[in-house]
């Protein structure tokens, strides 16, 4: 059967993160997180669930590891609740919260899985959050002291680490319109986020240079998307340039190139003046880039939508999120970060798909995300084979979690988790990631 080989050492993985999947949020010491008080807020959430027991997987990590080997992961992307380390978000360390981490690590090295750690996917302490959250500067500086605690802790066992997920999201979904926790509808409040998360993420970085652990590596992960007009009409080309300035650039540039992208001037204005120094600290060089990539965007020019541009419905072949399967799309991005930005290493750190999948006779057969997964994982090999440094791939997600706003209406995860004893039952897809992973390399038939 005919294959696409990938590079020797190349990372196959599962992703998840700490909110969506460990629950026990009030279990040995962990203080309240922004998600906690978000999704117990009515009206925020898909029918008012919550992240309080998600998939257990604070009790369940052995059995999910051993998911993992059985699979053939080389490679586990987890993040690190930052409540269960400062309950507060600062002051005194919680051992026991630290201690599950370094259980979990442990129990992935015993399977031969490397841990790939994020920082931050979202889960900010509440008790920063009252003082100001990320609108205010010292969070970033409480942020670096919470990382540098980690390095000393796990550093000499992880190799792998993502500073901040997804920080567009944070930002834009979670402060300016209020999809995300903690809830806030305030464009010049996110545009300020945006700045302090950079700075954060520089900090962090600068931390991780000046007593971090030997060997490992560190970089942090984007949401990016190609962003095309609807037509050939110039009106769409521009609508199209602002909408990739906003959603891509806003922080591949600070990151890369040390200076934030052209803007409007009322999103320009509400981005806090930066100094050359913070500049230079944000733009901290960096060891790889994660890339999350789901979908294309299609704009055109709409005087009704944000600064002019309007999203064009996805049309086609559509995951239960409502977005467009695009292959091609993540090719076209990892030829351009390479091309334009550099990054040293590249990483797939999130792709996936929700579909409505049943569990049947105790099976549950998926084959629209095997297509997925290999239509992607071909336009992936294609881009190293044009030089994209890509070293890893991690599916979104190892099991069906808590997928935010949506609850657990959405599922993305190899493993079917049944609702009540959160059994999980391998769907088709793990059988056949698993051979992928396995035999590094993807069969074409």
């Amino acid at each position: 059967m005919a294959e696409l080989r990938f590079p020797d050492g190349f990372l196959w993985g599962t992703a998840t993160a700490s909110y969506q999947v460990e629950g026990a949020v009030r279990e040995d010491g962990r203080g309240e997180s922004i998600w906690d008080r978000f999704s117990h807020t009515p009206g925020k959430t898909f029918e008012g669930q919550t992240g309080d027991v998600a998939c257990d997987h604070y009790h369940r990590y052995p059995e999910d590891v051993e998911h993992m080997a059985r699979m053939g992961m080389n490679a586990y992307r987890f993040s690190v609740a930052w409540p269960r380390i400062f309950p507060e978000g600062k002051g005194p360390v919680n051992q026991k919260g630290l201690d599950f981490y370094r259980r979990l690590v442990d129990a992935l090295q015993g399977r031969h899985i490397q841990p790939c750690l994020t920082l931050y996917h979202w889960d900010l302490p509440q008790a920063l959050q009252e003082k100001g959250g990320w609108d205010n500067r010292d969070t970033g500086r409480y942020f670096a002291e919470y990382a540098h605690t980690l390095y000393q802790a796990l550093g000499d066992r992880v190799p792998l680490w993502i500073t901040l997920n997804e920080p567009w999201v944070a930002a834009i979904l979670g402060h300016a319109f209020g999809q995300h926790a903690p809830g806030f509808g305030d464009f010049p409040l996110a545009m300020r986020v945006v700045h302090h998360l950079l700075l954060a993420h520089g900090w962090a970085v600068e931390a991780f240079r000046h007593d971090g652990p030997r060997r490992a590596q560190i970089g942090i992960t984007l949401n990016l998307s190609p962003v095309e007009p609807a037509t050939g009409k110039e009106a769409d080309g521009q609508a199209a340039d602002l909408a990739d300035r906003f959603t891509n650039r806003l922080f591949l540039d600070p990151i890369f190139r040390g200076a934030y992208p052209e803007l409007p001037d009322l999103m320009r204005s509400a981005l806090p003046q930066a100094t050359p120094e913070e500049m230079e600290r944000i733009s901290t060089p960096v060891d790889f880039l994660g890339v999350n990539y789901y979908t294309r965007q299609v704009v055109e020019a709409d005087p009704q939508g944000l600064y002019g541009v309007g999203m064009v419905p996805a049309r086609g072949d559509l995951t239960e999120m409502g977005w467009e399967v695009y292959p091609q799309g993540l090719y076209d991005l990892l030829i351009r970060v390479h091309r334009e930005y550099h990054p040293q290493a590249v990483y797939v750190t999130e792709n996936g798909a929700a579909f409505a999948d049943e569990i049947q006779d105790g099976e549950v057969d998926d084959p629209r995300r095997i297509a997925y997964v290999r239509e992607h994982l071909s336009r992936a090999h294609a881009a190293i084979g044009a030089g994209v440094p890509l070293k890893g791939y991690f599916y979104w997600s190892l099991m069906d979690n808590f997928e935010w706003a949506f609850g657990y209406s959405k599922r993305f995860g190899l493993l079917y988790v049944v609702p009540g004893s959160l059994e999980r039952v391998w769907k088709r897809s793990a059988r056949w990631y698993a051979q992928v992973a396995q035999a590094n390399a993807v069969p074409l038939g």
